[in-house]
């Protein structure tokens, strides 16, 4: 297969920047850095293009390796026929390659091979011929063998029937065509179970649909409804349509053979084909909306890793509890633990009196600006004590609640108990919970990604895929960022792009022995660290305050005379390179034909413009241009709505059918995917992200269900 040209179809890209990725990747290259460092081979594509393009690519490869191991299969066999090549050639999908192979494939016992067992097959071979002065019954007589176990006439057409229901079963076409008949017009049928026993799954009770229109969650949700033995599930097929299509190929006139063979057809049909079919649509079906929901998951995932830091603020995370109280943190600007105690906000009234407090003294003894809260158990009582703490607070404070998925997992974990030896395991939660506000991604890449939790059904997703898909994600989101060399943790140092596990221990550990890093190039000491990992890692790592101001940038070492000779083009003083001040270099380079300029420093146009853009603000987190995370002062009871109420919200998870959004209450409410907008939408993040601040109106309260309809159309 030529990988390049099917795939610059496949995903409208160059044939020439296709070449160029597939050889960028081949050499070891990683995604971050192809994307960020080697714009002019492939255009400028992002890097989930790029990994799109990888996962395709190794699709492809995977693909033709199977049509290699398949042909030489069918080959060992001697039945590697021109016609069966050529199909094996034409085949663009794994499907189509297993049906080819279908009918060489080693079979199990069978009616069929049971049937060719007794003798039968020549019989067989004559009946499908329907020569119409052929006599089937007449024939049949000389195949009757009381050893082999065909006693009559009857039993040796049965037998016959049976080997060809089998061929017609392995036949590539008619399989094709039975399976392009239920995808266009099969439906999805669910019943229950048990349709007295009362379940989440009421609403598939008696459910129909077509296979061509079924959202993704609502397959996920009867695949679960199945598993949990709640739903029966099957697929109903236009039986009419894909019978025709196989008579069609098959029986050829009307004589007692061509009877035969319909009635063959019938029972490969009902006994063989479709059954498979069926599992293969359930299958495609489920694939699809794994793919879906994994995308949604890492769509969340990235826009919640990217939510942006809350700088320079001393915190103080509260991890909420009923028995064991609310387990408390209070943490610097840096993040460094400054103190630890267990509050009781749902104990006795001497109790929850002591520990409001004890929270103002917290306060006021580290001057703390924002309380953290986890948003798990005891979360909306915890939430109650903060605000009425604050109001009584002579320091102006605010609160924010913050996803608390994986808290638990981090406290427990390895790393925890090397970054915070002398902090018990249980306090440990509430520290994250604080970092979490103060920087979400230095603290998140800590966890197992999918024990984040912002996606459906993640339990059900083939979990090698959505760690792969996940795991990308933190990779691509760590490197759009960078890293600062000097206080980054083993884990996140980890996710850069180059830098193994060891690697990134022996980062640490030299950094421990050495002290600070004072350039890039200080890397080059550290034991295992390559000039391959060096190349890879360089760009997306920082040197603040250190021996060049370049080192603070993403730009990379290799360009570092190019960025020099551009200043100098661009007339910058030595006084004004070592203040690194450049505000104003948009504004010269303008005055510069670009073109010419970049075959002048021997840089392409896009590294070009990436170099200025970084000497323009150095340093620069781009998450520092995203809306800044709601923080409140107050809190809100579900009895306190009313219908008609407006009200500001952060967005905390985007699914299929809509998305849930923090409005300052307990329970976040649901503004389905048609409240969102008056155009039509394919999916709820055509218009909203995680952590999005958004306006809604309150549209429904039920108390009992504790659920909250909103709507974003105001």
């Amino acid at each position: 297969m030529e990988y390049a040209k099917v795939l610059s179809q496949e995903l409208n890209i160059k044939e020439e920047y296709a070449k160029n990725v597939i050889e960028l990747l081949d050499e070891g290259n990683t995604i971050p850095f192809i994307a960020r460092y080697r714009k002019e081979m492939h255009g400028s594509l992002d890097d989930q293009l790029i990994r799109t393009f990888s996962e395709r690519l190794e699709y492809y490869r995977n693909l033709d390796s199977r049509r290699e191991e398949i042909r030489e299969l069918i080959k060992a066999q001697d039945k590697l026929s021109e016609e069966v090549s050529k199909a094996l050639d034409n085949a663009v999908m794994l499907s189509e390659l297993e049906d080819i192979y279908r009918p060489f494939r080693p079979k199990r016992k069978t009616r069929a091979s049971v049937a060719k067992e007794k003798g039968l097959e020549p019989l067989a071979l004559a009946i499908l011929k329907q020569d119409k002065n052929f006599s089937p019954t007449k024939e049949s007589e000389n195949y009757i063998d009381t050893e082999k176990g065909v006693e009559n006439s009857d039993e040796a057409i049965a037998g016959a029937m049976d080997i060809i229901a089998e061929m017609v079963s392995d036949n590539a076409e008619i399989r094709k065509s039975v399976r392009t008949t239920a995808n266009k017009s099969g439906v999805i049928e669910v019943k229950a179970a048990d349709s007295e026993q009362d379940s989440v799954y009421t609403q598939y009770y008696d459910f129909s649909q077509g296979v061509a229109k079924i959202p993704n969650h609502r397959i996920l949700a009867i695949n679960r409804g199945e598993k949990e033995k709640v739903l029966k599930v099957s697929i109903s097929n236009n039986d009419e349509t894909s019978l025709n299509a196989i008579y069609k190929q098959t029986v050829h006139g009307t004589n007692p053979s061509s009877d035969i063979v319909k009635a063959a057809c019938d029972d490969a049909y009902t006994r063989l084909i479709y059954p498979s079919i069926e599992r293969e649509i359930r299958s495609d079906l489920t694939d699809r909306a794994n793919e879906s929901a994994i995308k949604v998951f890492a769509d969340n995932l990235k826009q919640l890793l990217m939510q942006p830091p809350v700088k320079g603020k001393v915190v103080i995370g509260l991890d909420p509890g009923y028995r064991t109280g609310c387990k408390t943190a209070v943490v610097d600007a840096t993040g460094k633990i400054l103190d630890t105690t267990v509050l009781y906000p749902t104990h006795s009234k001497e109790q929850i009196e002591r520990s409001k407090q004890k929270l103002l003294s917290l306060i006021e003894k580290y001057n703390a600006d924002i309380i953290s809260i986890g948003n798990g158990t005891a979360s909306k009582e915890t939430e109650l004590f903060a605000a009425d703490v604050i109001e009584k607070s002579s320091r102006k404070v605010y609160y924010m609640v913050v996803s608390e998925a994986g808290a638990s997992v981090y406290s427990a974990s390895k790393l925890a108990a090397q970054e915070l030896p002398d902090l018990d395991l249980t306090l440990r939660s509430a520290a994250s919970i604080a970092r979490r506000l103060q920087d979400p991604l230095a603290e998140l890449v800590k966890i197992e990604p999918k024990a984040i939790g912002v996606g459906q059904y993640q339990h059900d997703m083939p979990q090698k895929r959505l760690s792969e898909a996940l795991d990308g994600v933190v990779e691509d989101c760590v490197n759009a960022v960078g890293v600062d060399l000097n206080t980054a943790s083993q884990a996140l140092l980890s996710r850069v792009s180059g830098l193994s596990s060891t690697v990134s221990a022996n980062i640490v550990k030299y950094r421990e022995e050495n002290g600070a890093f004072t350039s890039r190039t200080e890397l080059k000491k550290v034991p295992k660290l390559g000039p391959k990992a060096f190349e890879q890692s360089a760009g997306f790592l920082r040197v603040s305050g250190g021996k060049n101001p370049l080192d603070n940038t993403g730009i990379h070492p290799e360009s570092y005379k190019a960025a020099a000779a551009l200043l100098e083009v661009l007339g910058y003083t030595d006084t004004e390179i070592k203040q690194a001040k450049f505000t104003d270099i948009n504004d010269r380079l303008k005055k510069q034909n670009t073109t010419l300029l970049a075959e002048k420093l021997s840089v392409g146009v896009p590294t070009l413009l990436d170099i200025a853009k970084e000497l323009a603000k150095p340093g620069r987190d781009p998450r520092d241009e995203l809306p800044k995370p709601l923080l409140r002062a107050d809190v809100l009871d579900i009895n306190d709505l009313k219908e008609g109420m407006t009200l500001k919200g952060t967005v905390r998870n985007v699914i299929d059918f809509g998305a849930f959004v923090d409005i300052g209450v307990h329970q976040d409410g649901l503004v389905h995917i048609s409240e969102m907008c008056d155009r039509f939408i394919r999916h709820p993040n055509e218009v909203v992200k995680v952590g999005d601040i958004v306006d809604v109106k309150i549209i429904g309260i039920d108390t009992k269900k504790n659920r909250i309809s909103l709507s974003m159309k105001l």
